[in-house]
């Protein structure tokens, strides 16, 4: 089978598509034909050699987490019934981007027949989060979140499901497509965020209640820097390099919830469940992915280089 393999930690260059013998299910897994595979940006980061602490691998190793296929074998102790299912499933961070994927049964989440398995791969991560983040977050109707990186895959989603909860909604997104994007998307209100000021400007019309930051750095501190006492604050993404600069005694110090990686924890353990739930809003017409590119499992090294420069608007999926 064809797998696309990172050769050494470096540039999207490193990634090279190479010939793999077939994976065998052990007892307790299951094979997947791959249909999808998700892109997640966070992996871009893992292949330059970024966050060994959180994602220990050394190349060459086979990237990935989410595949979106059909069973097609099942190892002893297994209930057969999941052959010939549409499912997602997650392999555990390494091992995705192939042609079939060897996934432990109870990391199945069995998709409708409603729903497309291109949108069920780009579900399949950010869906679980964008619903972890609601719950936690617990939003009410008049209070204003702003989203930060509010045109990523759970950027959209976490807007969709605020702005149904009765949530104003402050969207932050660079350039017009994107912003045009997040305002379909139920955005009261859009920002550019690397314009001078404009977090900040938040802080003069009386701030906000929640943050929803999916970028880190600069524009994440700035944006705590605007909510008000008694808010909350999520710092779940680094793409700019690390995360917010925000510490839990000045969080403490304001009255603010502070909510980092750990608040995730629920995505991550109960990932299957959550799976289910968003596939079926997004069977339901309550949630709608955002699909930028699909690109071929051997142009992997394309896909992820469309990842970091941020060049496609919406999800980036590979598919054998």
């Amino acid at each position: 089978m064809l797998v696309a393999e990172a050769t050494r930690f470096g540039g999207p260059e490193v990634l090279v598509a190479r010939q793999a013998p077939d994976p065998v299910a052990e007892p307790g897994q299951v094979v997947i034909e791959v249909a999808a595979a998700d892109v997640l940006f966070v992996e871009a980061q893992v292949r330059r050699g970024w966050g060994q602490e959180y994602f220990p691998v050394r190349p060459p190793y086979v990237p990935g987490d989410g595949v979106a296929g059909t069973v097609v074998a099942v190892g002893t102790g297994v209930d057969r019934g999941w052959l010939g299912r549409r499912v997602v499933g997650y392999t555990g961070s390494t091992d995705a981007y192939a042609e079939r994927a060897v996934v432990p049964a109870d990391h199945l989440a069995r998709v409708p027949d409603e729903l497309d398995l291109l949108d069920a791969a780009a579900l399949s991560h950010d869906g679980p989060m964008a619903l972890t983040l609601l719950a936690a977050a617990a939003p009410g109707t008049g209070e204003t979140a702003l989203v930060l990186g509010a045109n990523g895959g759970a950027g959209l989603l976490v807007v969709q499901l605020a702005a149904a909860a009765g949530v104003r909604v402050i969207g932050a997104a660079r350039g017009e497509r994107k912003q045009d994007l997040v305002r379909q998307a139920g955005a009261a209100e859009v920002l550019d965020p690397s314009a001078p000021g404009a977090v900040a400007r938040l802080g003069d019309t009386g701030g906000v209640d929640v943050v929803f930051d999916g970028v880190g750095g600069e524009i994440g501190t700035a944006a705590f820097d605007v909510v008000r006492r008694g808010g909350r604050f999520f710092g779940y993404g680094a793409p700019s390099g690390g995360f917010a600069g925000v510490t839990a005694a000045e969080a403490e110090r304001r009255g603010i919830g502070w909510y980092g990686l750990e608040t995730l924890a629920r995505a991550r353990d109960e990932v299957t469940t959550l799976a289910e739930r968003a596939f079926a809003a997004a069977a339901a017409g309550r949630l709608r992915p955002v699909l930028g590119r699909v690109y071929a499992l051997r142009d992997a090294a394309a896909a992820h280089a469309a990842t970091e420069s941020r060049a496609v608007v919406g999800k980036i999926l590979l598919q054998p």
